[in-house]
This record gives C-alpha cells, sequence and structure tokens, in this order.
C-alpha cells in the first residue's frame, strides 16, 4: 500500500514538472514558440501555376541581417507620391464589357475598381478625348462633313460615347468615385487639320485658339455628366502619325498651343485640369525637355507622360533631374498577343512598375483594360495585336491576362497618396518600396534572374528570408 501511494505522488510530481516545463517552452526563446506572421507575401510566378496568391507561410522579422543579401527599406528617404496605377479605358473595352450579362459585368467592375479583399483597385484611368485606335470607328465630338467648320463649336458632341463608354465610366465612378482620369485626344477634328483625314497631318495654326475651347468644352461637358478630368495631355503620341486615328504634333507646337491657347483658356474658364505633356516614348526625352525649357509654357504644365516602346525608362530621371519641380507619368505600355505571361510578366515589372517608380512617375498604366477574343474592336488600322488586361469571351464569361496581374501586383495594395521610400537593388532583384497613408510597407520584388533567388528584407535593423522563383513577382506588406 505504500508503495503504491508513493507511485500515485511520483506520478502527480511528473504531471506538475511536465506543465512547469511545457510553460517553459511557451517563451519567445524556445525554437518551437508559436510565431506570429507580420508579412504578407503575394506571389505570381511566371509558369502562371500561382497568380496573385497570398501565401500562407509565416513571415516574421528577426534580427540584423549582417552580411546575407539583404534588400533595406529606408523610411527616412522618400521620393514622389503615387496618383494610382490602371489601365486605358478605350472605347472598344467599354464595348466589350457592356457585352456582359448585368450580373457578370458588376462582378467585374468590382473585382477591378472595388476595395475588397478579392478585389484589385485600380485607382487611375487614362480615357481618349474622342476615339483611339481602339474604337471600331474614328470619331471626334465635332466631326462635320467636308469643306463645313465650326469655329464657336456650336455642334459638340459627346453622342458619340454616350451608348458604351460614358453609361459604363460612371457605373465604375459608383464603386470608385475617387479614381483620377487622364484624358487624351488621339486627333483633333478633321476639319482643324491641315490634312483631310483622320490619320495623320497637324493642327492648323489658326485652329489653335478653337481647339483649346474644344477641351474646355469637353471637360465642362463630362463635368455634366459626373466626370471629373483630372488632367488632360495634348496629343497621344505626338510623333507618330501613321495610327487611326492619329495627329503629328512637334515640341514647338505643343509648347505655342499650351502658353498661347491652351494654358490660358484653363485659366479664363476657371479650370484646374493639369495640363501633362509629351505622352510618348522614352527615346525622345527632348521633346519634353524643349517645352519644359520655354517658361511661358512650362508656367502652366503640371509634368511629363512617356511610353516605352523605345528608349530606356531612365529618360525620365533625365526630365525630372532637369525640371524636378514638374510631375513624370508613365501612361502607356501594351502587352502583346505574340507575348507570353513569364516574359510580359517580367519585363513590365522591371521597367513599366518598378523602373516607373523607381524613375519617379505618379503613375504606371497599362494599356487597353479589355478586348474580346479576336484582340478587338479597332479601327481599320489600329492595333490588331494589343492584348487587354481582361478578355471577354461571352456575355458570361472573361478571363484575366497578364496585365491585369502586373497592375494587380501594385494596384491592389499601393493607393493614391502612398509615397515611393528608399530601397536598394540587389542582383537580379529588382523591387521599390512605399509608404501607404495607413502606414503600411509595401514591397515590390521580380526576380530577373533565371533560378530561384533566398534574400532578406531589412528594415529599422530587423530581417526576414524570403525566396522568389526565377520570372516571379512578390509583394511584400507589413
Amino acid at each position: 500500500m505504500k508503495d503504491a501511494i508513493s507511485g500515485k505522488y511520483l506520478i502527480i510530481i511528473l504531471m506538475i514538472a511536465l506543465a512547469t516545463g511545457a510553460c517553459k517552452r511557451g517563451g519567445t526563446n524556445n525554437p518551437e514558440t508559436p510565431v506570429n506572421n507580420e508579412i504578407d507575401f503575394w506571389l505570381t510566378k511566371s509558369d502562371e501555376t500561382v497568380k496573385l496568391q497570398k501565401q500562407t507561410g509565416v513571415l516574421a522579422f528577426t534580427g540584423d541581417a549582417g552580411q546575407n543579401t539583404a534588400i533595406e527599406i529606408d523610411e527616412s528617404t522618400a521620393f514622389q507620391t503615387v496618383d494610382g496605377f490602371g489601365y486605358t479605358l478605350t472605347g472598344g473595352s467599354a464595348e466589350v464589357i457592356q457585352s456582359l450579362a448585368a450580373s457578370k459585368k458588376q462582378e467585374l467592375l468590382k473585382e477591378l475598381f472595388g476595395s475588397g479583399d478579392n478585389d484589385i483597385s485600380i485607382s487611375y484611368l487614362r480615357i481618349s478625348i474622342g476615339a483611339s485606335d481602339l474604337n471600331a470607328m474614328p470619331y471626334t465630338y465635332n466631326d462635320l462633313p467636308g469643306g463645313e467648320t465650326d469655329e464657336p463649336l456650336e455642334k459638340f458632341s459627346l453622342a458619340p460615347d454616350m451608348i458604351n463608354f460614358i453609361p459604363l465610366l460612371k457605373e465604375i465612378l459608383a464603386i470608385n468615385p475617387d479614381i483620377k482620369i487622364l484624358a487624351t485626344p488621339w486627333t483633333a477634328p478633321v476639319w482643324m487639320k491641315n490634312k483631310n483625314s483622320f490619320i495623320g497631318g497637324e493642327l492648323k495654326p489658326q485652329y489653335y485658339g478653337v481647339y483649346a475651347k474644344y477641351f474646355v468644352r469637353y471637360i465642362e461637358a463630362m463635368k455634366a455628366q459626373g466626370i471629373t478630368i483630372h488632367a488632360v495631355t495634348p496629343q497621344n503620341e505626338p510623333l507618330h502619325d501613321g495610327n487611326n486615328p492619329s495627329m503629328h504634333m512637334s515640341a514647338a507646337q505643343q509648347a505655342d498651343f499650351i502658353k498661347n491657347h491652351l494654358g490660358p483658356a484653363f485659366r479664363d474658364a476657371g479650370l484646374n485640369t493639369r495640363i501633362i505633356i509629351y505622352d510618348h516614348n522614352c527615346d525622345k526625352p527632348e521633346y519634353p525637355l524643349a517645352i519644359l525649357d520655354d517658361a511661358a509654357a512650362k508656367a502652366f504644365i503640371d509634368g511629363s507622360a512617356f511610353h516605352l516602346y523605345a528608349g530606356d525608362i531612365g529618360a525620365l530621371s533625365a526630365v525630372h533631374d532637369a525640371h524636378p519641380d514638374k510631375a513624370l507619368y508613365f501612361t502607356e505600355q501594351y502587352t502583346s498577343v505574340d507575348g507570353n505571361f513569364g516574359g510580359d510578366l517580367k519585363w513590365h515589372l522591371k521597367n513599366v512598375i518598378i523602373g516607373s517608380m523607381r524613375n519617379h512617375s505618379r503613375i504606371a498604366l497599362e494599356w487597353n483594360l479589355a478586348n474580346n477574343a479576336s484582340y478587338g474592336p479597332h479601327t481599320p488600322g489600329g492595333c490588331t495585336t494589343c492584348k487587354g488586361a481582361v478578355t471577354i469571351n461571352s456575355s458570361a464569361d472573361f478571363t484575366r491576362n497578364v496585365a491585369y496581374y502586373i497592375i494587380a501586383h501594385v494596384s491592389k495594395f499601393v493607393p493614391p497618396g502612398s509615397v515611393r521610400i528608399a530601397s536598394n537593388i540587389q542582383g537580379n532583384l529588382q523591387n521599390v518600396a512605399f509608404k501607404t497613408p495607413a502606414g503600411k510597407i509595401v514591397l515590390v520584388v521580380e526576380n530577373d534572374g533565371g533560378s530561384a533567388e533566398n534574400f532578406h528584407i531589412k528594415y529599422k535593423g530587423k530581417q526576414v528570408m524570403v525566396s522568389l522563383p526565377a520570372g516571379g513577382v512578390g509583394t511584400f506588406i507589413w
């Protein structure tokens, strides 16, 4: 009996000891201690097996990274404020999105422009003043029979856009009333040009003042529809006059138009719409520089816009360094039907997103938001190889393409008002960092190399090790 009692006491003592040990193992110095996740990690792989997927592994900051490969974030060094990320909403985009069944259309618009957990929160749109080449046909808001003119603009009308485009834009604004809109013409009305064609030609000098009033009329007419135009550029791709529609405009002509006509017209009408110049490729920074060097024109200008079908993204910094008081904007880059998901993901993240942001751009926009399965509609002679971020396959089905994920990796996590902060490039690890208005840090990394990379993210003296596959893109938020 005595031995049985002793045995019972021994068991009780062992149980107490085990319980005490378990409490000790719950302390912070034990490797088995549960660690709370501190960093959200969203991943897209170049092989399409993972697309904008939140990872389930636990990431938490620990001690200093020491000599390990590290991307170090320094929020004490700040650069430009972000206005937003998005696409061009072309007339063709509106037409195909409007072809969706009502419930499916609302599902898509909510996903694109909403702020929910499953949405990508597009915050900036570029639209065309009149038709772009991704409309079914070219038009302006003041088209007349041959030989007629309308200097008072009495026949100005938004009617061509009242069927699909403006109603859709109103639906988008109902979801995100704060979205910013940049408007760009592909051509002036044909009767104002020295060539009787939507394709090419130049604005006749005697119509500079009338064309400036055309812009004012447009902004006021859109305002009457409940649509605020945040900014305009005087001409899309002013050095490319072979598109349908298109119009050539030299730097000297654009400077003249702005300082003597468009700027004063906006001032006299009490408009605070921004005027952004150039809106063409990075290979000709001398174009915006020539205009900005004209003090009378510069007084009306907010900044310069760029595309990257030629040149190097560093051209934005060259313009910034010459005129640091003026903003930079990246407004267009398309993904082609001939491209592949992995190659486009890498190139566009490196250049359009990371590259433009590291070179002072306030926005990064991909080209067309949506088209149909035949990559239309487009004008005769318009782009036949431009792939939308979304393909509308039928009234009940759509497909998300690579441009969707290119933009989503920033638009979902970096809201307007965020500020770019300093981060260092490490080898193949292209990256850019932001601090959001809510105080979150967002780091976007693209592995431009041919193999997976393990690296550290270093922040305020602490570090965390992460891995990114070859060609992969990761967005990290803490």
